[in-house]
């Protein structure tokens, strides 16, 4: 089992260096294209290999990228089959901090105790588990979200406020238990998308029939979380929240798993010192 661990993360590890390589070498070409459309000097970098670079434009294909696909190739079976998702609490988690298992459907709760974080891991690693959430809360609130996606990453950390329970939003009964239809609004930049991805890998897909929507709203770089059902009258459609609801800001990203801690690649970080500068969006463009 080891073994086989550590040849996979050199293969994941590998894959992700041949992605990294092909993503520059486009950069290049495109700034390459872009210098001699507008006739102007090529920039020096580029001068040594501007040759070479300009026989590759020649056979690639307009408006396709080499490197399109996503980070990595961590999501590329996503969709294959339904993901297993492990939710761990508290000892004694509060209501409000259950209650986020409704959420997902499928999701499976989950106390922590004093169970080690790398043994945690590796058993839901060996269990199949795709996507591990780690909920925090202070003096009976949530505060604190970590999403870590196996086997290899990436490992997402939120900051969580503004939980409201089911009855406090006064759904409709029972919890909805279908996979639901997913809203994205407004995660239209590069860092809103990969958000995006993580976030909508969480849930399997949906059937057609399917009467439950879970939206993830940008707001001023806060994601509004809401949970809704709809039911058609005639030609009108009703939409009802059901809840819970809340609200997420992501603030790290790392390449690695939960367990690696600081040793892992740092991929993205929120830096709170540049907020005196003029206001810049980082989850949407406008």
């Amino acid at each position: 089992q080891l073994r086989r661990q550590a040849r996979e993360r050199r293969e994941y590890l590998q894959r992700r260096a041949q992605e990294e390589q092909l993503r520059r070498r486009q950069d290049k070409k495109e700034r390459l294209q872009q210098a001699l459309d507008e006739n102007r000097l090529l920039p020096p970098e580029l001068r040594r290999e501007a040759l070479a670079l300009q026989k590759e434009l020649e056979f690639d294909t307009p408006g396709l990228s080499d490197a399109s696909g996503s980070h990595d190739d961590e999501y590329r079976w996503a969709g294959l089959e339904p993901p297993k998702v492990m939710v761990t609490t508290s000892r004694e988690p509060s209501s409000r901090l259950r209650e986020m298992c409704l959420l997902i459907p499928g999701a499976r709760r989950m106390n922590r105790g004093r169970a080690e974080l790398g043994a945690l891991v590796d058993a839901c690693r060996a269990a199949g588990v795709t996507d591990l959430l780690v909920l925090h809360e202070t003096r009976g609130r949530p505060d604190g979200l970590v999403l870590c996606h196996l086997p290899h990453g990436p490992t997402v950390h939120f900051t969580l406020s503004g939980a409201v329970l089911r009855q406090e939003v006064g759904g409709l009964g029972g919890a909805p238990l279908g996979a639901p239809h997913l809203l994205l609004l407004r995660l239209d930049s590069s860092l809103g998308r990969r958000v995006g991805t993580i976030l909508k890998h969480l849930f399997p897909v949906p059937r057609p029939d399917s009467r439950r929507v879970v939206t993830f709203a940008n707001e001023d770089d806060i994601i509004l979380v809401r949970n809704h059902v709809y039911q058609r009258r005639g030609k009108t459609v009703e939409l009802e929240e059901v809840g819970p609801r809340f609200q997420l800001r992501p603030y790290l990203i790392r390449l690695g798993t939960l367990e690696q801690g600081d040793a892992a690649d740092v991929e993205w970080r929120w830096h709170p010192y540049t907020a005196t500068a003029p206001k810049r969006f980082l989850l949407s463009v406008t």
